[in-house]
Parts: C-alpha cells; sequence; structure tokens
C-alpha cells in the first residue's frame, strides 16, 4: 500500500533586512525609477544600491561584451582557421551531446559554413563512445579527409587524443570551458576562459559562448570592424543558439551572459529560425504550419527554455542521437525540421519514462543500503541507460541534499558475468560546499578518466574500483562540508502581504529578466496565510492549493509534491515561499504562485499545540463545554468513514491526522470537524471495531476497514457515554444515533 513520504526540512533564508537602510534606498530607487517599491527593494537585495546601478542593471547599460582577443589563444586558433579555409582544408567541429555542445556545433557549422569553409561535424554517440574525444573517432574523422578538428564545449582533458592526432596528421583546436588540468593538451590553441593563464574577464561562458566569442574574432580578422558592430552582428544572427545553450548549461546570467540571453529570447520569439519555431511548436502541440497557427505561440522566457526547450534537445543526445538535434537547427524547410521536433519530444518521453524507472530504482537502493545519509551517494546499476543517469543523479540530489553520482556499468548484462574490469559510465550532481571536479581530483587514483564543473560531471570507473571510490569521496566530502551544508537552504528576496499580489504587480517582475543563475526569478514569502482548499493534480503527483486573505483568492500550484506529502491541512495558518506567476485562461490574466515551500506558521504550530494539550486534558477526565465541539455527530462519522475508505480503495491505508481534516471538508455536510472531534471519533471507530487504526508514528495512522453488512450501534460505544458525562450541562447533548 501507498503511504505517506517524508520530505527533507528546509531553511529559509529572507535576503531583506527590512532595515532602515534599506528602505530609504529602496524608496530612492522606486521614485527616480518609477517601479513597484518592491521591485526597488528586489534590486537593492540584489547588489543594486542605487538608482544609479539600478537603472544600469536593468537597462543592462554596463553589461558591455570582453574583447575576444583577450582572451589566451584566440589569435592562434583564428589564425589556423583561416589557414584551413585558405588552403581548401577539411574542417571538423567535434562537439558534445548535450544542449550546449549541439547548440555549438550549429553555431560555429553555420558560421563556417557562411564564410566559404569545408565543414562537417562529428558528435560521439554516448552509448558506444561516452563523453570527449576519443582515438576511433579521429580515425574516423580522418578517414573522411579531415586535417583540422575544431572542438566544442569539448577537449580540454584529451592530451592523449591530441597527442594521437598530431601523430596522424591532424592538427586540434581547442574551444571549451570546463575547467582545466594542470597539463593542457599540446594543441594548436587552447581557448578556454578557465585557462590559468587566460587574461579574459568573464570567466562563466557556455561552450557556445566561447565559440561566439571565437566567430567574433574571426569577423574582426574578414570585416575590420569595431568590435561593437561586430557583436551585435553576430548575436543578431546567432543569439537565439548561444542563449538556449548558455541557459541549458545553467551558466550565471550576469555580465555577457546577461546581453547574450537577452538578445537570444528576443531572436527566439521572433521565430525567425525554422528548427526553433517547429520544435516550439511540437512541444506546444502545434501540427499546423507557422502561417496557419491558429494557437498563440508561448512567450519565450529562460524557464521556457530550461524547463520545454533544453529537455528536447538533450533528448537527442540522451536516447538516440545528438545529430537529430544538429539537423533540427540545420534544417531550413518546416515540414522537415517538424518531422524532427516531434521526433525530439517522443524521444523526451521515452526519457522521460525511464527516468522515473531509474528514479524509483535508486530510491529503493539508497533506502536498502542505508546511503540517505552518507556525504556523497554512490549508486550503479548494470541496466540503467547511460543517457538519463544525469537527470536522476540531479533529482537525488534535490531529494536528499548531497550530492550524488550514478554509475552504469557494461557489464555483468544478460549472459555476460559482471568482471571487476567492466568499465561504468558515471555521471553527477553536487551542492554547493563541494566542488565536485576537486572531489574527484582526490579520488583520481581510483577513476579512469573524469571531467566537468563544480556542480557537475562525468566520470569512468572499474567495477573493482568501485568500493574504493565510494570510500575515498565519502571521506573527502566529509572533510570539506560544514555542519550546515547539508540542510537544504531557500533563498527568498523579501516578505509581501497577501494585498501587494496584483497583476500589475506580477507584470513589472518582469523588468528583471532575464532570470537564471546569478539573476534567479524572485521568490517571495507570505505568512500566516489560510488554506481554503487543496487538491490533486496530474494524477495526484502535484498539489493545487487555493489561499485566502478572508476577501480574496490566490491559487498556487507546488509541483512534484502530492497532497498527501503536503505538511499542511485545509483550515491551517501557513507560511509560503514562492514565485509569482501569471495564468491566463480564455483571455482572462489572473495572478497565482508557484509554492517551492510550504509549512505551518508559527500561529498555527501554537494553536496545534494548545489542542493536542486540550485532547489530553479532556482524555484525562477534565470538562469540557459544548462550544467546544468535541461530541461527534452521525454524520461526524459517517464522513471520516467514507473519506477513510475511499482511500483505503484507493490504495492508501496510511494517512496523517492533518491530511484527514484536510480532506474532510469534501465530506461533511454541517460544521467542520476539528482536531479533537476527528481524535474522539477514531478513538471510537477502533474501540467498535469498525476499523483496526494502527499509529505508525506520531499522528500518522494506518487503517484496516473491517467491512461488515450490518449497522453499528454507536451507542454502545462507552467512550462516548463517558465523553457526554464529561461535557458540562447546556440543556442538551450531542446525539450520534
Amino acid at each position: 500500500m501507498l503511504q505517506k513520504e517524508k520530505t527533507k526540512e528546509k531553511k529559509w533564508v529572507l535576503k531583506s533586512t527590512a532595515s532602515e537602510a534599506e528602505n530609504t534606498a529602496s524608496r530612492a530607487i522606486s521614485s527616480e525609477l518609477g517601479i513597484d517599491p518592491i521591485i526597488a527593494k528586489l534590486l537593492y537585495n540584489r547588489g543594486y544600491t542605487t538608482p544609479q546601478a539600478a537603472k544600469k542593471f536593468l537597462y543592462m547599460e554596463d553589461e558591455m561584451l570582453c574583447a575576444p582577443y583577450t582572451m589566451k589563444d584566440m589569435d592562434r586558433a583564428v589564425a589556423r582557421i583561416r589557414t584551413a579555409i585558405c588552403n581548401h582544408e577539411k574542417i571538423t567541429i567535434y562537439g558534445d551531446y548535450d544542449v550546449d555542445g549541439v547548440t555549438a556545433v550549429c553555431t560555429l557549422y553555420l558560421y563556417l559554413r557562411s564564410i566559404g569553409a569545408n565543414v562537417d561535424y562529428y558528435i560521439p554517440n554516448r552509448i558506444g563512445e561516452g563523453y570527449g574525444v576519443s582515438a576511433p573517432a579521429i580515425d574516423l574523422i580522418k578517414e573522411r579527409g579531415t586535417t583540422l578538428i575544431v572542438t566544442v564545449d569539448t577537449g580540454i582533458t584529451a592530451n592523449d587524443e591530441v597527442r594521437y592526432a598530431s601523430s596522424i596528421g591532424i592538427d586540434f583546436v581547442i574551444t571549451d570551458h570546463h575547467e582545466c588540468r594542470a597539463d593542457l593538451p599540446d594543441a594548436c590553441a587552447m581557448v578556454n576562459p578557465h585557462r590559468p593563464d587566460c587574461p579574459y574577464a568573464f570567466k562563466d561562458l557556455a561552450g557556445v559562448g566561447v565559440v561566439f566569442k571565437l566567430i567574433c574574432a574571426c569577423e574582426e580578422r574578414i570585416t575590420g570592424l569595431s568590435s561593437a558592430e561586430i557583436a551585435r552582428s553576430v548575436l543578431l544572427r546567432y543569439a537565439d543558439l548561444v542563449a538556449i545553450g548558455t541557459i541549458a548549461d545553467v551558466m550565471p546570467i550576469a555580465g555577457e551572459n546577461r546581453l547574450i540571453v537577452a538578445y537570444g529570447l528576443r531572436r527566439i520569439q521572433s521565430f525567425e529560425r525554422v528548427g526553433l519555431a517547429a520544435l516550439i511548436d511540437a512541444a506546444s502541440m502545434h501540427t499546423d504550419r507557422p502561417s496557419s497557427q491558429k494557437k498563440k505561440r508561448p512567450k519565450i522566457s529562460s524557464s521556457y527554455i530550461g524547463f520545454t526547450l533544453a529537455p528536447r534537445i538533450n533528448a537527442a543526445g540522451r536516447i538516440r542521437s545528438a545529430s537529430d538535434a544538429v539537423e533540427l537547427f540545420l534544417s531550413e524547410d518546416y515540414d522537415s525540421a517538424f518531422e524532427i521536433a516531434r521526433s525530439l519530444c517522443e524521444a523526451n518521453r521515452e526519457r522521460q519514462n525511464q527516468e522515473n524507472r531509474i528514479t524509483q530504482e535508486a530510491y529503493r537502493l539508497i533506502e536498502e543500503r542505508g546511503y540517505g545519509d552518507m556525504p556523497v551517494i554512490v549508486l550503479e546499476g548494470d541496466h540503467w541507460h547511460h543517457g538519463v543517469i544525469g537527470i536522476v543523479s540531479s533529482r537525488i540530489t534535490e531529494k536528499f541534499y548531497r550530492p550524488s553520482i550514478l554509475i552504469s556499468f557494461e557489464g555483468g548484462m544478460l549472459s555476460d558475468e559482471p568482471s571487476p574490469e567492466d568499465v561504468g559510465k558515471g555521471s553527477g550532481r553536487s551542492i554547493k560546499g563541494l566542488n565536485l571536479v576537486d572531489a574527484l581530483c582526490d579520488a583520481s587514483e581510483h577513476l579512469v578518466k573524469f571531467g566537468g564543473h563544480e556542480l557537475a560531471a562525468g566520470l569512468s570507473v572499474t567495477r573493482g574500483e568501485l568500493p574504493a571510490f565510494r570510500e575515498r569521496i565519502n571521506r573527502y566530502a566529509a572533510s570539506v562540508f560544514s555542519g550546515n551544508d547539508l540542510v537544504p537552504t531557500v533563498e527568498a528576496d523579501c516578505e509581501v502581504r497577501f494585498c501587494d499580489l496584483t497583476i500589475d504587480f506580477a507584470d513589472s517582475i518582469g523588468i528583471l529578466e532575464p532570470f537564471g543563475v546569478g539573476n534567479p526569478i524572485p521568490t517571495f514569502v507570505m505568512r500566516d496565510i489560510p488554506i481554503s482548499e487543496i487538491s490533486g493534480v496530474g494524477e495526484g503527483k502535484h498539489s493545487r492549493i487555493v489561499f485566502t486573505d478572508g476577501t480574496a483568492i490566490l491559487t498556487g500550484m507546488y509541483f512534484s509534491m502530492p497532497p498527501s506529502s503536503l505538511p499542511v491541512a485545509v483550515g491551517d495558518l501557513c507560511d509560503v515561499l514562492f514565485h509569482v506567476d501569471i495564468n491566463e485562461y480564455l483571455g482572462r490574466r489572473t495572478v497565482q504562485i508557484i509554492v517551492r515551500d510550504i509549512r505551518p506558521s508559527e500561529r498555527q504550530i501554537r494553536a496545534d499545540r494548545r489542542e493536542r494539550e486540550r485532547f489530553s486534558e479532556i482524555w484525562s477526565g477534565e470538562p469540557f463545554s459544548e462550544d467546544e465541539n468535541v461530541l461527534p455527530t452521525h454524520d461526524d462519522f459517517a464522513a471520516v468513514y467514507r473519506l477513510i475508505l475511499a482511500s483505503v480503495r484507493s490504495g492508501v491505508d496510511v494517512l496523517s491526522h492533518k491530511e484527514i481534516l484536510s480532506g474532510l471538508p469534501a465530506y461533511t455536510k454541517g460544521a467542520p470537524i476539528g482536531y479533537i472531534k476527528l481524535k474522539v471519533i477514531m478513538k471510537i471507530f477502533h474501540e467498535m471495531n469498525i476499523m483496526n487504526i494502527e499509529e505508525r508514528e506520531e499522528e500518522v495512522y494506518r487503517f484496516r476497514v473491517q467491512y461488515t453488512t450490518g449497522k453499528t450501534d454507536l451507542e454502545k460505544s462507552g467512550l462516548l457515554r463517558r465523553l457526554r458525562a464529561q461535557q458540562r450541562s447546556s440543556g442538551k447533548t450531542d446525539d450520534p444515533s
């Protein structure tokens, strides 16, 4: 039987101090810029503490692009590429299979082709080849007649492979943004802002962002225009692809990236790139051609890219071939592009199914092995799809608030016997406080290879070395984590009132876009808000919560949180942490909130404590008044019975006291059933053998209903007679018959 799943309680950190300095500065920002006072407070707490600073941020007056030639080896990279073009050499772009890699391949391919290069591309297959540059791939590229390989979003650790390519007559230009090791490959050029000797000012470019700078550098040599003119020209052509790769790779939306993404969102919204328009239509279930679209296309935002487009692009490399996504963006025919886009949507659904299956298996392993409290959760399987384990790792890290690494071995399947020499490919995610690449470096003697970023990395490990690797990385993590590092924390910008959440306010939040890492969607807190309704959405996987301030209502959506896992019930006062959203339906726009966390308010906790204490007093024999509404009526008994029976029949036989209280309004006819009355009803149910009630933990019960054909006479309840005697005389008693 299904039962309630516990969630880890989060720590809320409020950025706003409501100090006099903050209030004075935000009033000045609001007054001089003519913006909502709460938006002014958000700007202040994000570091824009004067009207001048806030204005520069909003209008991106300081977001100047750095000169591309300040990046180490950029001159050498451009020179080698220009030589290849002049000499009619074959150039192969070698990319990664994720969204950053795919968009980087497409961007550089389109550009080089536009200036007359003889160019093709190569993306390794995730399943057969794995991440990075490989010798077999170099051999295949050699057979095609290539003499220059330009890597995008990969290659910075390919020392042996670059050496091998040189021995057979192939040069390498490496463009990458992953963290570097001490020894760099001996390539013609290694363009990576993370090189220790690279003076480039902005270090947080995505792989496709580095390609953007390479194109700007090439254009400087060809056109002789100013850097600003060139940057604008290149952005107008490719900012959509660069923005998608930047957002999908979770790069900070600050500095150059903020300008790139702003341009990119505008270009995507124009729907000029055929492949992108087709993907947006397929994702929205639009099947008509653009000229006959009847449904309005969605507003393009960073969130839309991150949650709708990126997973579908990623699905190509995870489940099928990343080349499908490349061909989508290179397509100039809508019909053929739409067929590819529809195929990517199908691959994404397949990915979701595999992800859910592996996730449930991973949760089971964590529980069986007791890994939930380890500093780093390291799991392995022989049948896990390599393209999905990274996403599952993200889910595990989010749920347990621990770094996690999932490894899939190629051996040990079907008739093959597991061997210590089997090589498993792994994907890991981390949390603030543990640089995953540093942790892998410390455990490198147990690994075949590894690479990545601070919060996400890939690796290869043999089956025989896995136990030693697990022990080593946990020892390292234990040495670097502090006491609070493993407590999940969510930041909120400031508190707001119910009446603040107007359509005008929701619209005004848009002036802070584009959102992303470094400029997150604003998060707010409201306190002591009554809950009037809770219902399940999406087959019960999500919760719809209706709040009220007594005069108005507000709907909140809590995704991936079923009603059974909520720590609150209908009628409770709650504190809620949320984003503000706008719901558009049938031409009507209303404010709704996207809940990120919810909990009983301090007032509710005190009230719950008082009710528990009062129940104990009554149960110990103290008298009570009729106004306390303790004695249940026949309708009260029937309502609770029907609710529990319906839950058990649906397969859920474990319910908390709050869940029952939350569900009762749908079953009651008269006055609501309160905490004490519900406790009394369940005590009598158990006494009269109407149902078996086992308290598994405090106020969480398992029910087994005793089905009978006859009617139970509640007048025979000794508990009920005793309670009637305790009620102070008021001229009448409740009659349950």
